[in-house]
């Protein structure tokens, strides 16, 4: 269980994306029925500790408040100022051994291919620096088109935002999709995003769909458990089967088909979690139209059954409750 948390500080960081762990991992969120977590922040020589706007962060504690923690994060930081303490690699390696996860932020990932962590692992960073990442440490295979990769409890996040993604896939992996949705909810943010760095680096994608778009999406997770072919959605944004999905993917970032299969994993999720439903009732209202589906994009994308899933993450709450 994810109860335990310590970011390292390191010298010269990037202030967002360290913030970007504190923001999801350090804020007492139980009121709201979030998560609350043991939150540290540690560094090799506690004291002050420059970041690379060129103000400071005074940090109490030191390397051995994180010898316990259950997952060990290392946000972005100059990558040119050398490589992290050997106190801090020791302390990532440590995490790898006794089975604790560990995530870096964009450049972050630097350290733990230092440590020897990402040898023989999937990794990223941000697209500015995964050439640089793949020439320096050649035993990882390093993924430059997606926002983060989990690969045997080392989880790398792209670029600044992907933190958050990486960071909201730790909770639901961990504490399940309720758990996740409150964060993003308080964080103003999605809950998941879909599509990966290539997307970011020509022509970002806006903060919402165009209102066109916006319509069609609303209307879709409205009405997942319906049929939603190409043609369909099509007519109702009064285009075209072909500008539509050309133009779908390149607002959302993914095909129809993979956003809505998506969508539907989600709500499935949340019924799961939240009803005491049949496991034909919630394919069919999410949208797989039965369990045999619905347990086959389970293992695709979660690597784990329905069954599995709610014995893990249901919240015992029953359908009346939910509906009321």
């Amino acid at each position: 269980m994810l109860k335990k948390i310590a970011v390292v500080a390191l010298p010269d960081m990037a202030p967002f994306e360290f913030g970007v762990i504190c923001e999801v991992f350090g804020i007492d969120r139980t009121d709201s029925g979030g998560p609350g977590f043991d939150f540290r922040i540690v560094t090799a020589d506690p004291g002050p500790v420059t970041t690379k706007l060129g103000f400071d962060i005074v940090v109490a504690d030191d390397l051995s408040a994180a010898a316990d923690a259950d997952l060990i994060a290392i946000p972005a930081y100059s990558v040119t100022g050398g490589d992290p303490d050997e106190r801090v690699l020791d302390l990532l390696r440590d995490a790898e051994k006794r089975g604790a996860w560990i995530l870096s932020v964009c450049s972050g990932a630097f350290a733990l291919a230092e440590a020897g962590i990402l040898n023989g692992r999937r990794s990223t960073t941000h697209w500015m620096y995964t050439d640089q990442l793949a020439r320096e440490y050649p035993l990882t295979d390093v993924d430059p088109d997606v926002l983060f990769v989990e690969d045997r409890g080392v989880i790398t996040g792209a670029g600044t935002a992907a933190g958050i993604d990486a960071c909201l896939h730790l909770v639901r992996t961990e504490l399940g999709a309720a758990a996740a949705n409150v964060i993003a909810r308080r964080m103003v943010v999605p809950p998941q995003r879909d599509g990966g760095q290539a997307q970011f680096i020509q022509a970002p994608v806006p903060e919402r769909p165009s209102d066109s778009f916006a319509a069609v999406t609303d209307w879709m997770l409205e009405n997942l458990a319906e049929n939603l072919t190409v043609d369909v959605l099509a007519a109702r944004a009064l285009m075209s089967e072909r500008t539509f999905a050309r133009r779908f993917r390149a607002e959302l970032g993914a095909t129809p088909a993979a956003w809505l299969n998506r969508q539907r994993l989600i709500r499935a999720q949340q019924l799961l979690e939240r009803t005491d439903y049949g496991l034909e009732q919630i394919a069919a209202e999410s949208g797989f139209g039965s369990s045999a589906v619905m347990r086959h994009h389970f293992l695709k994308v979660l690597h784990t059954t329905p069954n599995a899933y709610r014995r893990a993450f249901s919240c015992t709450t029953t359908a009346e409750e939910m509906a009321g």
